[in-house]
């Protein structure tokens, strides 16, 4: 199943050709994420804020985009912790979400379509959760991930701007998965942030289930857009036997002029912004 992305744009909202991506600021377009506390406490707890709009205002009016009217993602600043979640709003503005937090430097996005805006936003917003922090390296390049029973392989190159698939492969117990079933619209729904500023690329497949084409499974392929050159980390969230499940990887993307094929194995060069495709590294959420 090959499904390509018309949600390329995320890489970049408010026109920036790709050059910027998302969620780098807590305010955009008159658009603000406020929490209403960025000090929280160790565990299971709810977490509310509000979006307000140009008027300061919160915005209580919403365009759903992918079924949802407002997605919220979660991942500490060293990429773990990473939880994809949708909020309950109040008739007055107010979202609340239970999450479960552990200690360190967190970084929240929202990924909203205000009602009478020309497009989606990504607002991000930095809490710290109080406790002993143990900060976790970045894994190795990674394109196989473990999730239970089941194996994501990962297959393609992110390439600064320009768009590229990635192709995530799903199969439980040696065997390929046939049958995912929908969610968000979609039988995948990735993340991908850039690690050192946690710049949010987040990318939906564009055929849908129903559609008459698109079959669910083994295969699920994203179009994306790397904004530069870096480590990113790639999130993968897929539903199968009704549960959600999240597959991580760590992909580098790399100068197509630059990258070998997959055969060769060439040294990565340092301190010259070009690196070798197949030594990627990845989101995300």
């Amino acid at each position: 199943m090959k499904i390509n992305s018309s949600h390329a744009d995320h890489v970049s909202h408010g026109g920036h050709g790709g050059a910027r991506p998302g969620g780098l600021s807590v305010s955009e377009s008159g658009y603000t994420l406020e929490f209403d506390s960025t000090i929280l406490s160790t565990g299971t707890q709810t977490v509310t804020f509000r979006v307000t709009g140009p008027d300061g205002q919160p915005v209580t009016e919403y365009t759903p985009e992918h079924e949802k009217e407002l997605h919220l993602i979660a991942v500490r600043r060293d990429t773990t912790g990473f939880q994809h979640v949708h909020p309950v709003r109040d008739r007055k503005g107010t979202w609340s979400v239970e999450l479960a937090l552990e200690p360190g430097d967190w970084r929240f996005f929202a990924d909203i379509h205000p009602a009478g805006h020309d497009g989606t936003l990504t607002l991000g917003i930095d809490a710290s959760v109080a406790g002993q922090y143990d900060p976790q390296p970045l894994s190795n390049d990674t394109r196989t991930a473990h999730v239970g029973a089941y194996t994501v392989t990962l297959d393609g190159e992110l390439a600064p701007g320009e768009a590229s698939d990635l192709t995530l492969t799903v199969s439980r117990n040696g065997r390929p998965v046939t049958d995912l079933q929908p969610y968000l619209g979609a039988y995948g729904h990735l993340v991908a942030l850039r690690v050192g500023d946690l710049g949010y690329l987040h990318v939906h497949p564009e055929s849908a289930p129903g559609d008459g084409t698109t079959e669910p499974g083994p295969e699920i392929t994203f179009m994306a857009t790397a904004p530069s050159g870096g480590t990113y980390r790639l999130y993968l969230d897929f539903q199968h036997d009704d549960a959600v499940r999240t597959a991580e990887f760590t992909v580098r993307a790399t100068s197509a002029t630059r990258r070998p094929d997959a055969a060769s194995q060439a040294a990565p060069e340092h301190n010259t912004g070009h690196h070798h495709g197949h030594h990627a590294q990845h989101a995300q959420h």
